[in-house]
């Protein structure tokens, strides 16, 4: 039996329709689909070839679909076919067919779903990609698992991916960065013998009297902007390895290679604690890219240089800014890249007026660096606050390719997190927000994973913490995991038959409505995997298991409620194993869902 019912039924609609219209060429057929239909009262796969290819046909949709299904429902594999619509055919699949996908299921184990539509094809899934600027928080967790998730989906779809993190350690937030810290040297520097910080006034009196007062005002300025305290090691370090070295002569602000050193420290320290909480959530990426990097090694001026080869920029002056008078801006020359040219709505500036690359200019460089590495597509996870920046960085995209490379973009909204129906308050760690750290701590890593994942990344989300490890049917997280507790229960039970032996084991005695639902849910996994991975939608794994889980748990009631259907029966030793294969297939493909959402499966509820 095929791995994936669904595309085999598909093959053989296409075959179908090829024999029908002869006449039409190989890639007409592209856009044939077979997939579950919306009702399952119409039957377990619905088509809409007819639909498709019956205006390059030149004929009437109701007719062709029609002839179809006479077609399909001569095939070994299908009970019945019938028209529906403007040109679908709803089939029903022989319930010895269905049955007989438990076999695959268990044979494949976890691999199950694993498909082909990526082809192998390298992809690039940049997220999360925070500046390093300070712990990570509760907006990036969600980019961050929305992306985790959506990179181990593609993978198990058929393409090669590379997770990647784009460290922002350029441009004027990683020297205000750089400031913050100072200041936490200076503070390092005026510690007294008990440890403690000096207050402000007499940071202020060091500053005025010994090592200039705009170096410490500046310092403190920016500083206040970070709050918190996870900078305050950074100074120590920096104290500890320069002493009083970083400080003029004279006074000032750092500049040079005093400055330089602080960033770097400083940059790294952060790097450090970011790839840290990643961990802590299950995100382990393959390759961490700087932006200050690209810009040190020209990646810049080669990225400009290719779009100039290419007759994409030119010398010239925007038009005003929507909602801006005249009065309200000055018009000048730029340097701006042919956007329009590629569905942007205006030509973009390239440089700022002293020459610098803009932040539009420096993803530039990063998108060719990608490029240069061969991958075939690129996917981003951005905040919903960037939705305005996808367009122009799809032009850019597709001008550095030649139009050969797409750009995807998946937006993740903002969370709201709640306790007892109030807001959270913020973080003491951090200061101004709820750090990534204060949420797994909160109610654990696989929590925070899957709960992100049920709601689709553009929609915003409210995260409770009382509902999230409330233990009922209300949250799916416990839903899920209660299915696949109770799945290794009755295995348990029954002395952990292995899967090689179930595999085997007679199959006819399944035949109750809740049995059969169950079957068909699990059959539609690869179709579940292959469209989730198209649609760039994670969050489809997570519907897919909570139906699942519903189906078990229906099953369950009703082997309470009639002991014929109980899973395990020393009277009925061939339907015992009949159900336990049933049972070991759920177990595993619910298994196979929760690697994808990087959710570890447990044994047993506590």
């Amino acid at each position: 039996m095929e791995h994936d019912l669904f595309a085999a039924l598909r093959a053989r609609t296409v075959a179908a329709l090829a024999e029908l219209l002869p006449d039409l060429p190989g890639d007409a057929f592209a856009r044939v689909l077979m997939e579950p239909p919306r009702d399952p009262s119409h039957g377990d796969m619905a088509t809409n070839g007819a639909l498709v290819v019956a205006k390059l046909a030149k004929q009437a949709p109701p007719r062709l679909a029609a002839a179809l299904a006479e077609r399909l429902a001569a095939l070994p594999e299908v009970e019945s076919a019938a028209p529906a619509g403007p040109g679908f055919v709803n089939l029903r699949l022989r319930e010895g067919v269905l049955r007989a996908q438990l076999p695959v299921i268990l044979a494949e184990g976890t691999r199950y779903g694993d498909g082909s539509v990526g082809a192998r094809r390298k992809v690039d899934v940049e997220y999360v990609s925070a500046n390093p600027t300070g712990p990570m928080h509760v907006g990036h967790c969600r980019g961050a698992v929305v992306g985790d998730a959506l990179a181990n989906l593609l993978a198990k779809a058929g393409w090669d991916v590379t997770k990647e993190y784009y460290i922002n350690d350029a441009g004027a937030q990683v020297q205000a960065l750089a400031m913050a810290a100072y200041w936490r040297y200076l503070q390092a520097l005026l510690r007294t013998p008990a440890g403690a910080v000096p207050d402000a006034p007499a940071l202020r009196a060091f500053a005025a009297s010994d090592r200039g007062r705009e170096a410490f005002e500046q310092a403190f300025g920016v500083a206040l902007q970070y709050g918190g305290d996870y900078l305050v090691p950074v100074g120590e370090a920096l104290a500890a390895e320069h002493g009083a070295a970083l400080v003029p002569d004279g006074g000032g602000v750092p500049a040079g290679a005093a400055l330089d050193a602080i960033r770097d420290v400083t940059v790294a320290r952060m790097m450090v604690s970011i790839r840290e909480d990643l961990a802590m959530l299950g995100v382990e990426q393959d390759v961490f890219v700087s932006e200050a990097a690209l810009v040190r090694a020209g990646k810049l001026e080669q990225a400009e240089q290719v779009l100039a080869d290419r007759g994409l920029i030119y010398r010239g002056v925007l038009e005003p800014p929507r909602g801006k008078t005249p009065e309200d801006w000055e018009p000048r020359e730029q340097t701006l890249f042919r956007a329009t040219q590629f569905g942007d709505e205006v030509d973009r500036p390239l440089r700022k007026s002293d020459g610098s690359g803009t932040y539009f200019a420096n993803d530039i460089a990063n998108h060719l660096h990608k490029i240069e590495r061969g991958f075939a597509e690129l996917v981003h996870v951005w905040g919903a606050d960037h939705g305005g920046y996808v367009k122009r960085m799809q032009a850019a995209v597709a001008a550095l390719s030649s139009n050969t490379v797409p750009l995807d973009v998946v937006l993740a909204q903002i969370v709201h997190v709640v306790k007892d129906g109030q807001p959270v308050r913020m973080s003491k760690r951090a200061g101004t927000y709820i750090t990534l750290r204060d949420l797994i701590d909160e109610v654990g890593r696989d929590a925070v994973r899957f709960t992100m994942l049920t709601r689709k990344a553009d929609a915003q989300m409210e995260f409770d913490l009382d509902k999230v490890v409330e233990q009922s049917r209300e949250n799916p997280v416990f839903y899920v995991q209660y299915a696949h507790a109770r799945c290794r229960s009755v295995l348990r039970g029954a002395g952990d038959p292995a899967a090689g032996d179930l595999a085997l084991a007679p199959l006819d005695s399944l035949v109750d409505p809740a049995e059969l639902a169950l079957i068909r849910r699990l059959t539609t996994w690869p179709r579940t995997v292959e469209a989730a991975a198209l649609a760039r939608e994670p969050h489809r794994i997570a519907f897919f298991l909570h139906d699942l889980a519903g189906d078990f748990h229906v099953l369950w009631n009703r082997g309470r409620e009639d002991t014929t259907l109980r899973f395990i029966r020393e009277d009925e030793p061939q339907a015992t194993r009949a159900r336990l294969a049933l049972v070991a297939a759920t177990a595993t493909v619910i298994r196979s869902g929760l690697a994808v959402m990087g959710v570890t499966p447990v044994e047993e509820m506590r």
